[in-house]
């Protein structure tokens, strides 16, 4: 997502804790531990492909315990000790790829959003490029609803993570706020398009339109409806795509609807 990590490592507190995870888990952790032990035992190192998968690997393993930690026991009950055991990989490791745990947290929460590891923001991905210049307001809405519900699928843990953590430890409210700003920021590109193609609903400011966005393509009302409520993410975003289209768009005229059925 772009942002800059905290500048501020955490120091690891306490002792490892064994971990709990299933085969996949801990087939990724046997590998993880196996390729790391063979360069602490002095191979050269890879300038090649090699070094980087390996670097990928244990970014994975880490981020995949600190989620699993989080969740169980709390952001701030979880050490990078902790981490480091659950993952198999050393804790040094984790400080050189991270630099300190809420930099653990927010590389979580990007390539959740984002879906990979990718060097590319949200915004900069082709797909998101393309429905903003979509020219029908009804596929635009409804590409947006579909790629919010994805996202919010794949980061509602972190982000209910990161707002837990935003109540006790200030670096992780400000991390909390440039997320809400860069939501805020492109969820107003959105409004923005309608707004150009002269496709809002008679007398709704752009301003106004971005607001209804920001409220109904929000992580809290999908974890509200989808997590809360038990609606199956599929009735979700038919219901996100519809309602946006009736709160944003101008009607079609009478003649216009009766062509398309």
């Amino acid at each position: 997502m772009g942002l800059s990590e905290s500048d501020s490592p955490i120091a690891p507190v306490g002792e490892g804790v064994p971990s709990k995870c299933g085969s996949t888990t801990l087939n990724l952790r046997v590998l993880v531990s196996q390729l790391v032990a063979t360069r602490v035992k002095g191979s050269p190192p890879d300038k090649g492909g090699g070094s980087q998968a390996r670097t990928r690997l244990a970014r994975r393993a880490v981020l995949d315990a600190a989620r699993a930690l989080f969740l169980e026991r709390g952001y701030q009950a979880t050490t990078i000790d902790a981490i480091s055991d659950h993952s198999d990989v050393p804790a040094a490791t984790v400080y050189r790829l991270f630099s300190s745990k809420l930099g653990i947290l927010k590389a979580l929460l990007d390539v959740s959003i984002a879906g990979d590891d990718q060097a590319l923001s949200l915004q900069e991905r082709p797909q998101v490029g393309a429905l903003l210049a979509e020219p029908d307001p009804d596929k635009l809405l409804a590409g947006f609803a579909s790629i919010t519900v994805a996202i919010n699928a794949r980061s509602s843990d972190a982000y209910r993570i990161l707002s837990s953590a935003s109540g006790s430890e200030p670096a992780a409210a400000v991390l909390l706020a440039d997320y809400q700003q860069q939501r805020d920021d492109g969820q107003g590109r959105i409004a923005r398009s309608l707004a150009r193609a002269r496709a809002l609903r008679p007398g709704l400011r752009e301003r106004d339109a971005a607001d209804l966005i920001h409220a109904l393509m929000s992580p809290e009302l999908y974890r509200l409806l989808v997590t809360d409520r038990g609606w199956a993410p599929e009735r979700y975003e038919q219901w996100l795509a519809r309602i946006l289209a009736d709160q944003l768009t101008s009607p079609l005229p009478t003649n216009s609807r009766s062509t398309q059925q």
